[in-house]
């Protein structure tokens, strides 16, 4: 009965998202990447004999994973790779991965669709990125007895598999061989509902973002505009935190740099911040011809710097802690500097954990911000205190990639 339902509201969520895609261009691009896609699946595994199948649900997960794919490759040069995703927020940045020999969209999980995908690929071993699971593939690999794993998986007691009405979903947990966790407390979260194939290999992002920060750009253009100036990098920002930040701006005395990176790019929002700013601002992309040292804010109008960017800083400003939650703070963390975040932070392990420590700072208002920053500001111990114990989380907690690996490749 379950799986009559579940097969239903697949059929019915794929109908869904065509109708989206007539005035949704996420929907369109993720319907119209599904188009044509099985001869690309199949025309060039017909005769491979080690073939690993990583899936990701979007761009996040594929960062959350992105290290154990590459020391999986790195260990094991001969497999041939196929990275999947669901969301066109991976497919669209990634299609192109160099690691993998083919990255395709996830077909979608009918039983006819998983049954057609694994033949033609015919994956050695599986391994699916943190949160995603789809009955009919899980189903059908365990029944295959292909080797499947979760990485980096993080579990809490509100999630619906242990809810009253999510045994039937919880069941999945069992079809995977074995499933990695984050933390203590997800792997007693699974005990306590019976699933024991699991072990706590850390959080894979600590890899990732150390590797990140040690392959880090050399900027000219920002080492110009710094001018061995105090510079805090505003990173993945919304209106919300813009808000704060552009009021402190406007407010201050001569003395800081600022960049500000926000969330979303187009010429509106970009629009929006320079038109609020009563100071001397510049966008990235009109640097090259310009004398910016003079440049009190420099805004950042293209994607792919911001993780370099906060190697520059003496501070960072994390966004998102006004809406759904905070973006990456484990990337300006591996630089050792303090992070300041917004209230919507409780789901995020890190970000806990580097309050709890010290190394982060919380702010609920305009108020706590000019608190907290005139904090760090005034006292160059409480700055580079504050940054070590960020710097030293990241450190402590490496090693999830080498451990998963290790498992990864005796079976």
């Amino acid at each position: 009965m379950f799986r009559f339902f579940y097969n239903l509201a697949i059929i019915l969520y794929g109908f869904g998202i065509t109708l989206a895609s007539l005035f949704n261009e996420k929907a369109r691009l993720w319907r119209n990447g599904r188009k044509g896609q099985w001869a690309g699946i199949g025309s060039d595994f017909l005769h491979e004999d080690h073939i690993v199948w990583f899936h990701c649900a979007s761009l996040g997960e594929f960062e959350q994973g992105r290290s154990v794919i590459e020391e999986y490759k790195k260990r094991n040069p001969d497999c041939s790779l196929i990275v999947t995703f669901f969301s066109p927020s991976g497919y669209e940045v990634r299609k192109n991965y160099e690691h993998a020999e083919k990255v395709f969209y996830l077909p979608l999980d009918t039983q006819k669709n998983v049954r057609k995908f694994l033949d033609l690929v015919r994956p050695k071993l599986v391994v699916f990125v943190k949160y995603e699971f789809w009955y009919n593939y899980l189903h059908e690999i365990q029944l295959k007895h292909i080797p499947v794993f979760l990485i980096s998986a993080n579990f809490r007691e509100d999630q619906w598999f242990f809810k009253f009405y999510g045994k039937a979903f919880m069941k999945m947990l069992s079809y995977f061989t074995h499933l990695f966790v984050q933390n203590e407390k997800s792997a007693l979260i699974l005990k306590k509902h019976g699933i024991l194939n699991c072990t706590v290999s850390g959080d894979t992002r600590f890899d990732r973002v150390d590797q990140i920060q040690r392959q880090s750009k050399t900027l000219k253009i920002i080492e110009e505009f710094k001018n061995s100036q105090t510079l805090i990098v505003a990173g993945s920002t919304w209106r919300e935190d813009e808000e704060i930040l552009i009021k402190y701006i406007n407010e201050q005395k001569s003395g800081l740099k600022w960049i500000l990176a926000p969330h979303e790019i187009d010429e509106a929002h970009i629009k929006f911040i320079l038109n609020r700013l009563k100071r001397p601002g510049i966008l990235y992309s009109e640097c090259k011809h310009t004398e910016i040292k003079e440049f009190d804010i420099l805004v950042i109008d293209n994607i792919g710097l911001l993780s370099s960017l906060y190697g520059y800083g003496e501070i960072a400003y994390v966004g998102g802690g006004f809406g759904a939650g905070i973006h990456n703070i484990l990337e300006p963390a591996s630089y050792g500097i303090p992070i300041i975040f917004g209230p919507a932070y409780q789901k995020f392990q890190e970000a806990v954990d580097l309050v709890e420590l010290g190394g982060g700072m919380n702010i609920k208002s305009y108020e706590d911000f000019v608190n907290r920053l005139t904090a760090l500001l005034n006292s160059s111990e409480i700055l580079i205190n504050t940054g070590k114990v960020a710097g030293d989380y990241v450190q402590s907690n490496k090693g999830a990639t080498q451990a998963i690996v290790h498992n990864l490749l005796k079976d």
